[in-house]
């Protein structure tokens, strides 16, 4: 099970005491991409935060002073390939929370699993993550046009964004590392 301190985070696994905090970031999610996992009541918020206990793909980046929860990262694994992704709550944002905690986990998953890849898909617009990727090191592999849907229009036709596809290596990590 996944126990990762920095300076001021905690990277753990979700609790259902977790429920008000998700709530609080994924009732209206600000990333298209999250959509999907949109939670209606504090009784849904429940139920995501029960599932997401029992499942180490989603870690749960918390306040080391009060263990609040700030927002979340995931890491879904294929073969040595992991596709990596972060969602926050807006209340903590520019404060440097999320390079903290995506450094931390990519730390994690290069030294202790041995990843060889690990990818970021993130849509053309969400200018932050694009700034995140390249501060991680990754690097822009490509842009998907008209990739993905995750809304209608109001004729209720699917609304397709371009999804551009940030990269790392564990050679290129070990070399920023060394840098660091």
């Amino acid at each position: 099970m996944l126990n990762i301190k920095t300076d001021r985070l905690i990277l753990r696994r979700f609790r259902e005491e977790d429920s008000s905090a998700l709530y609080a970031y994924l009732h209206d999610p600000q990333s298209s991409c999250f959509f999907s996992l949109r939670l209606s009541d504090e009784d849904s918020a429940l139920t995501e935060a029960k599932k997401r206990s029992a499942d180490d793909q989603y870690v749960a980046v918390c306040l080391k002073k009060n263990d609040e929860l700030i927002g979340d990262l995931f890491a879904m694994s294929e073969e040595d390939a992991i596709s990596v992704g972060w969602n926050f709550n807006p209340r903590f944002a520019g404060q440097g929370y999320a390079f903290e905690a995506a450094h931390a986990l990519f730390a994690y998953l290069f030294d202790e699993r041995h990843a060889r890849r690990l990818y970021a898909y993130v849509e053309d617009t969400n200018q932050p993550s694009q700034r995140l990727c390249q501060k991680l090191g990754m690097r822009l592999e490509g842009t998907f046009k008209e990739f993905i849907s995750f809304m209608k229009d109001q004729q209720g036709q699917p609304v397709y964004e371009n999804t551009m596809q940030y990269a790392i290596l564990r050679r290129e990590w070990g070399t920023l590392k060394a840098r660091v």
